[in-house]
């Protein structure tokens, strides 16, 4: 997760969804410079902080890819609390939580801080809920494939790994990035992907399998391919949301029951439902997302005007 904090550009705009578009309209070039080789790789992750675009928010932010924008992100969430709170961005305890303007909408954010270092950081994640049950679509070279879609933030395709016979491990990590692919591309075909509010926000983000956990203390683990056939190294937050609507659809999941979902490193998220809502013509939930995050250094990138690479480069 590479967050750029200094050095931007003004990145215009009113709102969150202005100022992505602004910032992909004309800025482009920063997140392929970022995200791609020579200084970053085909899975790069990263985020901008902006200032907030609401009265009482703390900040705003943004989150790209290898393919573009997201307008969700979970993990991103909980490594932007500990950074906010540990680089003093905020004065966190003057009122203990954070008001984060993402492109979906408010994050609520919160953390658990020992001697001034955040252990464990948490969201409120923005209303969740059901698009599709137990549909189905026929996958070119892969056959008849079910699936659910709901959305946490992003819109994800929900498919059960053991039927489409993937292990959600490192053995199968092509194997998961083709089928991902194959499925997003085939779900988009068929099936009309509708917020109820924002039209940049209605697309198909990626596909998540789900499986078995590893350890017998979990309940079950998962693997997001998004993007350009990006594997998030996460349980992602988003998709764990979704994932808490449709259980509560399926009456798996009650309120304020806490369950932790593993992924393909086998790290860990908790999510819990803590309230529903109704939300346009869906019946949401609004989930918690919980997690740990780390610090894994500081760079300072620079753009040579002469470096034919300057724009970056990618190979996949």
């Amino acid at each position: 997760m590479r967050v750029l904090t200094e050095g931007l550009p003004e990145i215009r705009g009113k709102t969150i969804l202005e100022k992505r578009s602004y910032f992909r309209e004309h800025l482009d070039y920063i997140r392929t410079g970022t995200m791609f080789e020579p200084r970053g790789h085909a899975d790069m992750y990263g985020a901008v902080i902006t200032e907030p675009t609401t009265p009482d928010g703390d900040f705003g932010i943004f989150f790209m890819h290898n393919e573009g924008y997201s307008t969700m992100c979970g993990h991103a969430t909980l490594a932007l609390t500990k950074l906010a709170i540990e680089t003093n961005l905020i004065d966190y305890h003057a009122k203990n939580h954070i008001k984060i303007d993402a492109p979906p909408g408010r994050l609520l954010a919160k953390a658990e801080v020992n001697d001034g270092i955040v252990v464990r950081s948490s969201f409120i994640n923005v209303p969740s809920f059901v698009l599709y049950i137990d549909e189905t679509v026929e996958v070119p070279g892969i056959g008849i494939v079910r699936f659910d879609v709901a959305y946490g933030g992003a819109f994800y395709a929900f498919c059960d790994a053991n039927a489409l016979g993937l292990t959600l491990d490192e053995h199968d990590y092509y194997h998961l990035i083709d089928y991902g692919k194959r499925i997003k591309k085939v779900v988009i075909e068929h099936f009309e992907i509708k917020h109820p509010f924002e039209e940049d926000l209605s697309f198909l983000y990626g596909v998540i399998f789900t499986g078995e956990a590893k350890s017998k203390k979990h309940h079950s683990r998962n693997v997001c391919v998004f993007a350009d056939g990006e594997v998030d190294r996460s349980a992602t937050g988003s998709g764990i949301s979704a994932r808490a609507a449709l259980h509560y659809t399926k009456g798996e999941l009650n309120l304020d029951e806490q369950i932790t979902i593993e992924s393909i490193l086998g790290t860990t998220m908790d999510v819990k439902i803590i309230r529903t809502e109704d939300y346009g013509p869906h019946k949401a939930v609004v989930p918690e997302v919980s997690g740990k995050a780390y610090f894994t250094g500081k760079s300072e990138f620079w753009f040579d005007p002469e470096d034919p690479l300057i724009k970056g480069f990618i190979l996949r």
